[in-house]
């Protein structure tokens, strides 16, 4: 049977488990779990608030809940059930790794950095706090922080595309065309779609330098 088969079955076990106990807030978190790997979204947030009422101090459910969000695209929603979370959970890094994601896409980049440093602090080797850190400082113009994010998270995961990108952009925001260069086509190779217009410019200036 292939995986997404095992799934499927896995979900069909669960749904006989609540049809028998409805009220079990594990049945539920795990149903959730497993719809998400279906990236069935919707049915998954049905299932993590069930628990949620089953179980009210289930962290986990609130942190799963706010990644869905964050897929949708909701970032008020995902803020307000990683806020939740941290109510229980609040030595759990991934909350405030979510909640400094949120902020970051809402432009609110001071408490985007609050959130992602409490994140690394609570978990040092959690490469995309860091990386969003890093974008937050390079939209914030600390491109010194931004490098030292970036460069701290590929000491971890070197293959991980999006630090790359975004050691990319904070040097050729210092004029270092070398190393921007280096960062591009090491991110592009990894399948990161890289800035058409930075692309550009760096194309240009190879140009200008005849290579």
């Amino acid at each position: 049977m292939s995986q997404d088969g095992q799934v499927q079955a896995y979900i069909e076990d669960l749904r006989k488990r609540l049809a028998i106990n409805p009220g079990c807030a594990l049945t539920h978190y795990n149903l959730g779990v497993a719809l998400v790997h279906q990236r069935k979204w919707h049915e998954a947030i049905v299932e993590f608030k069930e628990a949620l009422e089953q179980s009210p101090t289930m962290g986990e459910a609130y942190v799963n809940l706010g990644g869905i969000y964050m897929q949708l695209g909701d970032m008020d929603a995902a803020i307000e059930v990683n806020k939740k979370a941290l109510e229980i959970r609040s030595e759990f890094a991934i909350p405030y790794g979510n909640l400094g994601y949120a902020y970051l896409m809402k432009g609110m980049l001071e408490e985007a950095v609050q959130m992602l440093r409490k994140a690394v602090s609570k978990d040092p080797e959690y490469i995309q706090a860091l990386s969003n850190l890093g974008s937050a400082y390079l939209q914030m113009g600390d491109l010194e922080e931004s490098i030292a994010c970036s460069k701290k998270a590929l000491e971890i995961a070197p293959s991980f595309a999006f630090a790359h990108n975004n050691l990319a952009v904070a040097y050729l925001e210092k004029g270092d065309h070398t190393k921007a260069i280096e960062h591009f086509e090491k991110a592009a190779q990894l399948g990161y779609k890289v800035d058409p217009e930075l692309v550009e410019e760096l194309s240009a200036y190879r140009e200008s330098k005849g290579e």
